[in-house]
């Protein structure tokens, strides 16, 4: 007995082809983006511990390792948020998650 033969599509194709998912993928991309932009600005010890984190209409998230990496981005922040306006991206409220452990 055979089987009806499915039409495979290639991933980016089927990305491509839905809204939302293109959508998504437009985001991740654009929060990578941006910390591209402003990793300059980060002190070598603080770099590994930053993470791009979700990017919507209510603003972009950083996401850290720590409670003190935290910190230490929020005393960035004013230069940070500068550089990404002089890089072209909209203004957005940046905010700072901690990630749990685990």
């Amino acid at each position: 007995m055979s089987t009806p033969a499915t039409k495979t599509l290639p991933l980016a194709t089927a990305l491509g082809q839905s809204e939302p998912l293109n959508s998504l993928l437009r985001r991740l991309h654009d929060s990578r983006e941006r910390l591209a932009t402003v990793a300059a600005l980060l002190p070598d010890s603080l770099r590994p511990a930053v993470r791009p984190g979700p990017l919507d209409d209510a603003g972009w998230v950083l996401l850290v390792n720590d409670s003190s990496a935290a910190a230490k981005l929020r005393q960035l922040m004013p230069a940070l948020e500068a550089a990404l306006l002089a890089a072209g991206w909209p203004a957005v409220p940046v905010r700072i998650k901690v990630l749990p452990r685990g």
